[in-house]
């Protein structure tokens, strides 16, 4: 089992309290340490109130403040890096890296009532949980904080004090306990709880004194009174290894070091002064403690921190562990031996790169340095190795260079975030778990904007996803810096942004907002380009009218619709009609609206600014849409006409007046002959009248309405002739000259497909349209002669295009010779 350890910072936070006196909470993946000294538990410091303090993982202060809530049981931090503290009264304070407060929850009233004797932090793929055991000895769980739904888990049966042990696992996507009473094991889950036995466990257990789980919930090792570890899968189905430790003490600590895939299970055990390494081999490994040290367990190891030094303890990557052993042979071991000598200029350089090609290890050389270089922790180790594989790779034809590439630029950003000042001691493993863009994350939480944005363009990241998330960032955190006037916040943000991709100026306003900083929110905004992301925020503020413009300015009558809405509900009827008066374009679009929605509220428009004319339209509108009644009508009718006198339009006021004399008219009709007549048109009138063989009630209205004589007739003559009356057609053709001339009756009758009544009036057409007629009725002969006669060429040339055939033969001879006589002369 090969296991090492090497020291990631030398810590200078110079702590007042031993780490054994404080409530202690450090964060994977090289995240912070929080410190909570504990009085509760000191009668003798009973008085003093508790400082609540955070540390990077290099000691670098990053806040400081007095406790002034109630008791604490328990401290976690959460994968957003926030910190959580688990009162007694089972409320749960949430804190920012930077000891801002952010929020609280509580886990229940059963909790409040019965106290809390314990909790557990514990993090799962749905997000960070909080695991409570009260004083009634109940557990009560929530899996994700940020969606918070309690489970009061099932009771245990007969358990009258607090378990020795316990913890929480995640088996099948579900949170469940798992907890020790004497000899006992009890898994609970939502439904029930379930008594279960580890696999092949050595005889006089009488109880369990710790367990742990490790990073990954996939296995579990259990600290027995008779000095044995068992280590096996966190479903209890299996046993992998048991170790005899030979203490029967009962450890401070106890947490996994294993690396990812890796088939040796390992176990690292915490007394006062002494650390223990177990497993599957015979022997253990053991360090002696100069101090008090918390474990943290990390994803390939264990972080183990003390007063004055910060370690990591992992087990020794399987490619570093091929190079690095005593004589090794392996590929890289070789091939690092070989750059050695060339720097050396020896002609060993040589000898140990034929033994590499000899083997055809060359590549597989490389490829371990490159692997070896991104385990180490010291630079000039991580150099040594690259360069070992940069040598290797000259002697390679087509060696890939995308992984030496990568593993140098992710060097880099490991080492630049490792560096003391940063305090995030990432591994390699850990580095690639937890993604770059979350890195970029954390060190903007951190407000190292600066470093954030250098990665960004060395890693060469996409603006949207790298500097601009960035920067927008810097930007909320700037809006929060009251002691700078809104003025010089927002050009220094503007300055610093200015049209980056990507960058809401929307989202600062509104953060600023949040903050109490409304002013500073609307100078922002004005860097806003897009209008539908200003609007909704100053509507949010209050701040309507400057909403109102802002659509205007953008031209979206949508969004315009949108503040429109809004006013008339915010504002009295009055104030919001002055509003639109000063908005001829709000104003428009408003009364469109109203035009389909609220025609009341178009009536008060109209009347708030003497509009006649419109009113007079909107009465007219509404004595047809709303009236049923004539006389209701009829008044709205009248309504409108005295609109249309206010407004001086003496021709709309006529036509309204002779409307209401024509609607009383239309039901006096109604009345004594029956039939539909209301809402007709007065020519549809007229023709219904002679329709129906009231020829004198036409002539009647006819007159009283001044219908010229022209359209009388051919209203008339329409009339007749869609009631194929001919003999009154004839009647009416001889009642008087025909003032549309006799042109129409032939062609009316030719409509009706009628060529023998059409016939009798052709010799009543007169000369200019008496070739037309004749061919009209398809007298092509006598057209000709007439035309003849005319000597008119178009007359001519009209009657040759109707000829056809031998039939028409001899009268277009005849237009022919008449042309050509008409040229002689």
């Amino acid at each position: 089992m090969g296991h090492r350890k090497y020291e990631l910072y030398s810590m200078d936070w110079d702590l007042k309290e031993e780490l054994r006196d404080c409530l202690v909470a450090a964060a994977p993946y090289g995240g912070p340490i929080a410190l909570l000294r504990n009085p509760w538990r000191k009668e003798k410091a009973a008085s003093v109130r508790p400082v609540l303090e955070i540390y990077s993982a290099s000691g670098m202060p990053l806040a400081s403040l007095l406790w002034k809530s109630g008791p604490v049981v328990s401290l976690g931090w959460s994968a957003e890096e926030e910190l959580l503290c688990v009162q007694e009264d089972g409320v749960v304070l949430v804190y920012g890296l930077h000891g801002d407060f952010r929020r609280h929850f509580s886990m229940g009233n059963e909790v409040l009532q019965n106290r809390v004797l314990d909790a557990r932090i514990f993090h799962t793929e749905f997000g960070s949980g909080v695991a409570i055991l009260t004083g009634a000895h109940r557990f009560t769980l929530s899996a994700n904080v940020g969606d918070l739904k309690l489970r009061r888990m099932p009771e245990v049966p007969g358990l009258q004090s607090a378990p020795s042990c316990w913890t929480t696992l995640c088996q099948d996507r579900v949170a469940h306990i798992l907890l020790a009473v004497g000899p006992d094991l009890y898994l609970l889950d939502h439904a029930a709880c379930s008594s279960v036995t580890p696999p092949g466990l050595a005889p006089g257990v009488s109880s369990f004194l710790q367990m742990a789980v490790s990073f990954t919930y996939r296995h579990l090792a259990l600290f027995t009174d008779t000095g044995y570890i068992w280590m096996g899968t966190a479903s209890l189905k299996e046993k992998l290894c048991e170790f005899n430790c030979n203490i029967r003490a009962p450890p401070k600590q106890m947490v996994w070091c294993s690396r990812p895939r890796s088939k040796e299970r390992a176990v690292v055990v915490a007394w006062e002064r002494r650390l223990m390494v177990v497993g599957d081999a015979p022997e253990s490994i053991q360090f002696v403690l100069d101090e008090d040290s918390y474990l943290v367990p990390e994803l390939d190891g264990v972080r183990i921190f003390s007063r004055s030094t910060h370690e990591f303890l992992h087990e020794v990557p399987v490619a570093s562990e091929e190079i690095f052993k005593i004589a090794s042979m392996a590929p890289g071991a070789l091939l690092l031996e070989a750059q050695k000598e060339y720097e050396k200029e020896s002609q060993k350089a040589d000898e140990y790169l034929r033994e590499i090609q000899e083997l055809g290890q060359l590549t597989q050389a490389v490829q371990q340095c490159i692997e070896a270089a991104g385990h180490e922790h010291r630079p000039d180790m991580q150099k040594s190795l690259l360069r070992a594989a940069s040598f290797g790779k000259c002697f390679l034809d087509r060696f890939p260079p995308d992984s030496f590439v990568r593993m140098c630029q992710d060097l880099r950003v490991l080492n630049a975030v490792r560096d003391y000042h940063i305090g995030i001691p990432l591994t390699y493993s850990q580095y690639k778990q937890l993604t770059i863009q979350v890195l970029l994350d954390r060190l903007v939480l951190r407000r190292l904007y600066p470093l954030a944005i250098q990665i960004c363009e060395y890693l060469r990241l996409p603006e949207v996803q790298g500097v601009s998330r960035i920067l927008a960032h810097w930007a909320c955190y700037k809006v929060q810096q009251k002691d700078v006037s809104d003025e010089d916040v927002a050009r220094a943000i503007n300055q610093k942004l200015g049209d980056t991709p990507g960058v809401s100026y929307s989202d600062i306003a509104a953060r600023a907002y949040g903050c109490g900083r409304t002013e500073l929110a609307i100078k922002l905004l004005e860097y806003e380009p897009r209008s539908g992301e200003q609007v909704p925020l100053l509507l949010k503020m209050k701040r309507s009218k400057l909403a109102l413009s802002k659509a205007i300015e953008s031209g979206d009558t949508d969004l315009v619709f949108t503040v429109l809405l809004h006013l008339k509900n915010e504002l009295n009827r009055g104030d919001f009609f002055m509003t639109l008066r000063n908005q001829p374009m709000a104003l428009s679009l408003y009364r469109q609206f109203c035009k389909y929605q609220e025609l009341e509220t178009l009536k008060d428009l109209y009347n708030q600014d003497d509009n006649h004319q419109e009113l007079g339209s909107f009465h007219i509108r509404a004595s047809y849409a709303a009236e049923e009644r004539i006389e209701g009508r009829v008044a709205a009718l009248q309504t409108a006409a005295d609109a249309f006198y206010k407004a001086k339009n003496e021709f709309a006021a006529k036509a309204t007046e002779d409307q209401m004399r024509l609607l009383r008219l239309q039901r006096r009709l109604e009345d004594e002959l029956g039939g539909r007549f209301l809402d007709l048109s007065l020519h549809d009138t007229v023709t219904t009248l002679i329709l129906g063989g009231h020829n004198k009630r036409a002539e009647q209205l006819a007159r009283d309405f001044r219908i010229p004589d022209k359209r009388l007739w051919w209203l008339k003559l329409t009339a007749l002739a869609d009631l194929e009356d001919w003999e009154e057609l004839e009647k009416f053709s001889k009642s008087k000259k025909s003032p549309i001339g006799y042109l129409p009756f032939v062609e009316i009758c030719m409509k009706q497909h009628n060529k023998y009544e059409a016939k009798k009036y052709t010799s009543r057409v007169g000369p200019e349209q008496k070739v037309k007629a004749l061919l009209l009725v398809g007298d092509v002969a006598q057209a000709a002669d007439v035309a003849i006669e005319h000597r008119n060429e178009a007359e001519l040339s009209l009657v040759l295009s109707h000829c056809t055939g031998a039939t028409d033969g001899a009268t277009a001879d005849k237009i022919q010779r008449a042309r050509a006589q008409a040229q002689k002369k």
